[in-house]
């Protein structure tokens, strides 16, 4: 009953003080969903596994490539959602984009051994995702 409650509130905070990025979310949602995604819930969150490498977390939604394990790692970004609010895209989304895509940041990475989590938004999104494993909490069920 405990669980329920966490994931009915998570739920209702994306949907209001997350509902910017919760928004952009369903759009992609339902574009992985026309091509035939896999989905599951994940600690609250909808995770849809697409056929990409990379993942994304926008309000209550997660992507992820499938058996990627980075699932825990964006979980880390739906909480960075709901301290952050209407702040997130601006805070932790762009930056990240910018981060991951940049050939400027790609190559400063790849030559200069710069761990993906040295971005400030990327290293606090995998520490959020480690309490979750590390405590043990059963975080996802499928469908």
């Amino acid at each position: 009953m405990k669980q329920k409650l966490r994931e009915a509130l998570f739920v209702f905070l994306q949907c209001t003080w997350g509902l910017p990025q919760t928004i952009a979310g369903f759009i992609v949602y339902l574009i992985c969903r026309m091509r035939g995604c896999e989905r599951f819930f994940f600690g609250g969150a909808i995770c849809t596994e697409w056929h990409r490498d990379d993942g994304i977390s926008l309000g209550l939604f997660i992507f992820c490539p499938a058996g990627g394990g980075i699932h825990l790692h964006e979980y880390g970004h739906t909480f960075q959602s709901l301290l952050l609010g209407p702040l997130y895209l601006a805070l932790v989304s762009l930056p990240s984009l910018m981060w991951a895509g940049l050939p400027v940041f790609r190559r400063m990475r790849r030559e200069k051994r710069v761990p993906y989590s040295r971005l400030f938004c990327e290293g606090w999104a995998d520490r959020i995702g480690a309490k979750y494993e590390k405590h043990g909490r059963k975080v996802y069920r499928r469908k």
